[in-house]
């Protein structure tokens, strides 16, 4: 009965879709289809958001109200395990790093995301992030919008050029949804993920944002995740402290993905051990958060404490449940902790076996880093006072523009989110000046670097773009002829007269390849038939130009075409052992037509 429900199912389905090809513009659907991302997108976010606060609730009634909070050494390595749990044994597929899946997706996978990306980071950061770990939702929301995107413009049957465009419509969205702010969630799309702003792609993406930004006003009102009330307003004689404030937050930003990177590596050496991993990545966590329990979640009632703090009073609370609670002389020494632990208390979490993003922890350490950077200068240089509450804001998007490489999106995005537009000049001065910083000694996002590393990451520079989207594997002629080396030249002339190719590999009896016939090199013996039992396949060949490896990168094979000017060139795997042949003409012929593909409107 069951069974018969889904397959009629499936046929509405299938039917919706072929009536859709015949009557509906490929233009017209692609909005609808933007309309119902930003949709399902905002859904998703406000469902992640509601999950994480009922655990939350949940647990909360059993904290104790005391200095020293025993749940601390607890709840997060619960989470973790419970995280861990589900992925292994539900998911059974890695959907950690978010926003680096959907970059490798776009890059090697023609933008194909898995169907169950389309909930299961929801489900899996929720309860990371309930029971306390030191992550954010953002990057696990952003990989449910775009798994969303992929998912329904391969149900359409749509090309690879427009799932790439919805995927970006479901980022955009995600980021939207989250914080309310349409033109964050677009140029994050833009900088990000690096989907190129043309006049066709503008509209379905700024319609996924407005959708999602005004479907999320409707399910939770007017609130934000963040408030702020400008208490002094910008002055140009603190244009030398914003540049400094920039300067320091691109140092930190780099001391973050370095961190990042240095822990990710030592819980990855254990991937063999995953228990050892939840167990020693609960608890470098659970201790972090014991000491700092500022640390404790996504840590947005310690931004917002430093946002809207107007005294020595209002600081305080951020030593509360802590050792430093009562010691209001130690509150600078506390923001440095915070600044130094919140890379290793992120890193542990999602090392550790728990799931969760960067994004929420580049903000939480810029608004720490800025306060922390106020406080400062306004001991040593009396010249000119800096509000902490305002060098806090600034600090968020110093930090995160550093971490993400896109300065633009902490521009919009902490403006739209704060009503801070009043530090407009500001913002723009510290984010600018922090990607400057940071771009010095990473010229990648932390979300890039993994794929910078092995070619795989896409840009804004249309060549590379099209030579990171072109796979190797899709312009290999396998039927490539080959002959063995004992053959006599009679037999070659026949083999010649019956192929299409001037070129034939010799290869051994396993098929590794020990050298190549050339025909253009062979003229001058092809019709002298009195030779032709004196030669073997053997005494003709000649070593190829040049091997390509299966995995080589096309920018390797563009460069290996140029250099040795070859027409074809083989393809060998590990052991030497033929692939096929890949040909100057079809790379080019292909490298032409995507980029025309890419050039279009």
């Amino acid at each position: 009965m069951l069974k018969g429900r889904l397959l009629h199912s499936a046929s509405y389905i299938e039917n919706g879709v072929a009536w859709t090809a015949h009557h509906i513009s490929q233009r017209q659907l692609t909005l609808a289809l933007a309309f119902a991302v930003g949709l399902l997108a905002a859904l998703a976010a406000y469902i992640l958001h509601s999950l994480i606060h009922f655990i939350q609730h949940q647990l909360a009634e059993h904290f104790a109200n005391s200095n020293f909070n025993w749940y601390f050494l607890v709840f997060p390595v619960l989470g973790i395990l419970l995280t861990m749990l589900f992925v292994r044994y539900v998911v059974r597929d890695n959907i950690s790093h978010g926003i680096t899946r959907i970059l490798y997706a776009i890059s090697t996978k023609q933008g194909h995301l898995k169907a169950h990306n389309t909930w299961t980071s929801v489900v899996a950061s929720a309860i990371t992030i309930g029971f306390g770990g030191s992550v954010g939702a953002e990057a696990p929301i952003v990989l449910t919008g775009s798994a969303i995107g992929s998912n329904l413009a391969r149900r359409f049957n749509l090309d690879s050029k427009t799932i790439f465009l919805l995927i970006g419509c479901g980022a955009s969205a995600a980021i939207a949804g989250i914080f309310k702010a349409p033109i964050a969630g677009l140029v994050f799309t833009i900088e990000v993920l690096m989907i190129d702003l043309t006049m066709a792609s503008l509209l379905p993406i700024l319609i996924a944002s407005v959708t999602a930004t005004c479907f999320t006003y409707v399910l939770v009102g007017d609130s934000s995740l963040f408030s702020f009330t400008l208490s002094e307003a910008w002055c140009v004689e603190r244009i030398p402290a914003n540049i400094a404030l920039g300067v320091s937050c691109g140092l930190v930003s780099l001391y973050f993905i370095r961190s990042m990177t240095f822990c990710e590596g030592i819980y990855g050496k254990l991937s063999s051990h995953p228990y050892i991993k939840w167990i020693v990545g609960g608890l470098v966590l659970s201790t972090l958060i014991f000491l700092f329990p500022s640390l404790y979640g996504e840590g947005y009632n310690a931004i917002n404490i430093l946002l809207n703090g107007r005294g020595e009073g209002d600081w305080d609370t951020l030593l509360s449940h802590s050792l430093f609670s009562g010691h209001s002389e130690l509150l600078i020494l506390y923001v440095a902790m915070i600044v130094a632990t919140k890379a290793v208390a992120t890193a542990s979490t999602n090392g550790g076996g728990g799931c969760g993003g960067t994004f929420a922890p580049s903000l939480f350490i810029g608004a720490f880093a800025g306060f922390l950077f106020a406080r400062l200068w306004n001991m040593y240089v009396t010249e000119i006072h800096i509000p902490e509450e305002n060098a806090a804001l600034l600090g968020m998007a110093g930090v995160m523009s550093g971490v993400m490489h896109a300065p633009l999106t902490g521009v919009f995005l902490i403006a739209e989110l704060t009503g801070g537009y009043r530090l407009f000049i500001p913002l723009i001065i510290v984010s600018t000046v922090s990607y400057l910083t940071i771009y010095v000694f990473e010229p990648h996002s932390i979300y890039g670097m993994r794929l910078a590393r092995e070619g795989k990451l896409i840009t804004h520079h249309t060549d590379h773009a099209v030579l990171t989207l072109m796979s190797l594997d899709t312009v290999i002629e396998r039927d490539c002829s080959a002959i063995p080396p004992t053959m006599m030249l009679s037999e070659l002339v026949h083999k010649i007269s019956r192929s299409r190719v001037d070129v034939l590999p010799v290869v051994n009896d396993s098929y590794h390849l020990l050298g190549e016939i050339d025909m253009t090199k062979l003229r001058h013996i092809l019709f002298r038939t009195e030779l032709y039992h004196r030669f073997t396949v053997k005494q003709l060949m000649t070593e190829p130009p040049t091997l390509l490896g299966v995995n080589d990168p096309m920018e390797d094979v563009m460069k290996a075409f140029d250099t040795t000017n070859a027409q074809q060139l083989p393809v060998v795997g590990t052991g030497n052992e033929l692939i096929g042949y890949v040909s100057r003409s079809h790379v080019y012929s292909l490298y032409r037509k995507m980029v025309a593909d890419l050039s279009t409107d």
